[in-house]
């Protein structure tokens, strides 16, 4: 049982958009951090100490995420979808706001980034229950035939996020001296997302709940701990999830926050340079993502998955020789060409993860994988890369790291069978609570 094909569309719009929000907020941060949080929060470090302290905090946002995703997983399964989606994005946004007015070291001393990282942590919390919520609106309004696509749509607000947070970061930038830039400058777009968030909230109020879900609601077959039954019932499908998102997190994060460190860093260039291939590549993925998702509905999940897996490994290799170049085509093609791997895997991705839970402990389950993986894949990459680089003065050690991430996503995807073909609206019987065992992906 699906929406209508309206109905949908608005569903699939409210999800781009409130994603785009998220991502946007989420991004601004992680932009900021490695341009000037280090200077305004953390003063009295040296450079390179000051850049890991401002990731740090970055980081915890990523611890903050499965508890996010736990929480509003469990109300997504048990009072709903759609407001849970109210509330995350209302949390992401005032957070982000309260950070565009948030005082440096210089005026409250410590109590700046202890704050800051307060802010931090209740943005991880909204985005942890906001990519679940989301993609699976997307996916239980949609027919089964075109699960790929309709749930690679919220995947699309991560390069929309970025490209919008990037974008006015970069303008900003531009058109400041660089005094003005650190000292307000860098506010503007955080302050920005307190109207923007007010668009996503009139877009998402108009939606309807998840057919689906509204269907298990009403054969009284919602879980009372839905975490837990998810525990008990899915633990392949929980390891298979948590697997095969660490490589795609650990490689977008080296392409896309570890090249501002590098090429600001070590190559001694102008952050335009590294900011505007980003941009370039995040725009192609605009496209790419939800093609890619049409395309795992053609020939399957896990055959995209895994080429974006293949050729991202590949490519990693190539990705520092060409920034070592120092010439901006060559550094853009780096990018660019990194970003078309993490569109292969990162399209089919939503409604794989989806895809290996039932419907009444979808949003707990998919959301749990997805976030715990956050923490070792995301949260780590950029400062594991620094470090590395720190300790063995070559970007080949950088480049291994992210094969060796690649190759436990290849062991998730690998050991899980093709969603593809899993009928989500035919399910009705996997929703009572008292079956003797899993139905499902994995039966």
């Amino acid at each position: 049982m699906a929406g209508s094909t309206h109905q949908t569309r608005r569903v699939i719009l409210a999800g781009l958009i409130g994603t785009s929000l998220e991502w946007y907020d989420f991004f601004l941060y992680t932009t900021a951090a490695t341009l000037v949080f280090g200077k305004l929060f953390f003063p009295t470090l040296d450079p390179l100490n000051a850049t890991l302290a401002a990731l740090t905090t970055n980081a915890v946002a990523f611890v903050a995420r499965p508890l996010g995703g736990v929480v509003f997983g469990h109300f997504g399964d048990r009072t709903g979808r759609k407001t849970v989606l109210v509330v995350t994005l209302l949390l992401m946004g005032v957070s982000t706001f309260l950070i565009g007015v948030l005082p440096g070291y210089g005026s409250v001393g410590v109590a700046a980034p202890i704050l800051l990282a307060l802010l931090r942590f209740a943005q991880g919390l909204g985005l942890g229950g906001e990519w679940g919520g989301a993609v699976i609106m997307s996916l239980e309004h949609g027919g089964n035939r075109r699960r790929g696509l309709n749930a690679s749509w919220p995947q699309v607000g991560v390069p929309a996020g970025y490209v919008l947070a990037t974008g006015l970061l970069t303008i900003m930038s531009f058109t400041l001296s660089d005094a003005a830039f650190l000292s307000w400058g860098w506010r503007v777009p955080f302050l920005l997302s307190g109207g923007l968030v007010l668009v996503g909230l009139w877009v998402r109020l108009t939606v309807s709940e998840s057919p689906l879900f509204a269907r298990v609601e009403e054969r009284g077959a919602k879980a009372r701990m839905p975490l837990l039954e998810v525990l008990r019932t899915h633990p392949r499908a929980l390891l298979s999830a948590f697997t095969a998102r660490i490589g795609v997190d650990v490689a977008f994060y080296v392409f896309t926050a570890y090249i501002i460190v590098y090429i600001t860093g070590p190559l001694k260039l102008e952050r335009s340079v590294a900011l505007n291939a980003v941009l370039i590549g995040s725009a192609l993925e605009l496209v790419l993502i939800p093609l890619f998702g049409a395309l795992s509905d053609r020939v399957g999940r896990r055959p995209v998955y895994l080429g974006g897996v293949l050729a991202a490994a590949l490519w990693v290799f190539a990705f520092f020789p060409l920034l070592d170049t120092r010439s901006f085509p060559l550094i853009a093609l780096a990018a660019l060409v990194a970003l078309v791997t993490h569109a292969a895997m990162y399209g089919p991705q939503a409604a794989f993860i989806a895809e290996l839970f039932t419907t009444r402990l979808r949003y707990s389950g998919a959301s749990m994988g997805y976030q715990v993986a956050g923490i070792v894949g995301g949260a780590l990459a950029p400062v594991i890369a620094l470090k590395l680089f720190d300790l063995y003065g070559t970007t080949l050690a950088v480049s291994l790291y992210v094969v060796a991430a690649l190759a436990v996503t290849t062991v998730g995807v690998l050991m899980a069978p093709e969603t593809r073909d899993v009928d989500i609206t035919a399910d009705w019987e996997r929703t009572q609570p008292n079956l003797p065992r899993q139905v499902g992906p994995f039966a």
